[in-house]
């Protein structure tokens, strides 16, 4: 597999102009979150005007309004804003730590690991306060059991794409098995749950979920330097006294709680790590922290806009929002093993 190319130096002009490019994108990504959210909140059986809306969130207007919109819309709005931007930073930082193009929590399978720990809460009839912290454990044993047999088997970084996606397929089997074996009352909330849903979505598990998620993205955006150092190679980096080994170690665990934290809000909704940060490569270019907060604001509002179709454009009553996810993440994943399977052309080089 090809890796990903390492950033230029490139001239202050250009870097200018990039950084102007950047935040426009910013802007048109927060306006766009904004119609969304409101959209979110106003629409449903029970419709409303925007500014209706608005004003029933903050606890004005009619008492069905108000209910309406602060107890059913409001958290599962912000539910999907949370983890949308906590799964595609996180695999923009992943895809940089491996310097892989098709490295995702989803497909190494720390989302997989989320779920088994979330699932096998919910076994034990335990506060749903408690999700966010199964999810992170679950995440954990994930990424243990994919660093296991990678220095078992001493697998090359761009070969653990392929281990990751034999764990996620083995805890996809033992989630599997627990919803089996579960009693008829929870399988169907655990079903529902692992398909990758914002349904149910509660203040108790956002606010739970989304501090620890805030405190972790802030983490990610004071890693910048870090990761800068990291891009020039391990030489040069240890060469600027930073220990690349510990440095790596910390930036994955750092995308782990994204991804673990984000699977507690939503479950383990497939392909917004993958996508979001090629989108973002493809429109502002080379990693930079003001597209750290684009891909943060990008993967908010593709996995809310993706709910909204869900809930209001798509026939089927009660499709999970990673279903929709899925179906757009697939053939996009199809593009790039295949562009990765290409032969490169060195004359032109």
């Amino acid at each position: 597999m090809t890796a990903l190319p390492l950033p230029a130096v490139r001239p202050l002009g250009e870097r200018a102009r990039r950084r102007r490019r950047t935040l426009l994108l910013c802007a048109a990504a927060l306006a766009a979150l904004v119609a969304l959210t409101s959209l979110g909140l106003a629409s449903g059986q029970v419709s409303m005007a925007p500014g209706t809306a608005l004003r029933a969130l903050l606890g004005l207007g009619d008492p069905g309004d108000v209910l309406v919109v602060q107890q059913f819309r409001a958290p599962r709005v912000l539910a999907a804003l949370i983890a949308g931007a906590a799964l595609a930073v996180s695999g923009s930082l992943l895809q940089r730590l491996f310097r892989n193009p098709l490295a995702s929590p989803d497909v190494v399978g720390v989302t997989g690991g989320a779920s088994f720990g979330a699932v096998l809460l919910l076994a034990t009839g335990a506060s749903q306060l408690l999700t966010p912290l199964a999810a992170l454990g679950g995440g954990l044993v994930a990424a243990l059991a994919l660093g296991a047999f990678a220095w078992r088997g001493r697998v090359a970084v761009g070969r653990l794409v392929l281990v990751g996606l034999a764990v996620q397929a083995g805890l996809a089997a033992a989630v599997n098995l627990m919803i089996v074996r579960f009693p008829a009352e929870l399988a169907s909330s655990a079903l529902q749950w692992t398909t990758g849903s914002l349904y149910g979505s509660t203040w108790p598990g956002v606010w739970a979920g989304g501090g620890a998620v805030a405190v972790a993205l802030a983490a990610a955006a004071l890693q910048g330097r870090r990761l800068s150092v990291l891009d020039l190679g391990d030489e040069s980096a240890a060469a600027l006294g930073l220990t690349p080994a510990r440095a790596r170690l910390h930036l994955l665990l750092l995308t782990i709680a994204l991804a673990s934290l984000a699977a507690a809000l939503s479950g383990p909704v497939g392909f917004v790590a993958l996508a979001v940060p090629h989108l973002v490569r493809f429109l502002a270019g080379p990693p930079t922290p003001g597209t750290l907060a684009l891909t943060a604001l990008a993967g908010a509002a593709l996995l809310l806009g993706a709910d909204l179709i869900v809930l209001h454009l798509l026939p089927v009553h009660g499709l999970p929002v990673g279903a929709m996810t899925a179906t757009l993440g697939a053939p996009w994943l199809l593009i790039l093993m295949i562009r990765q399977g290409r032969p490169v052309d060195r004359s032109t080089s």
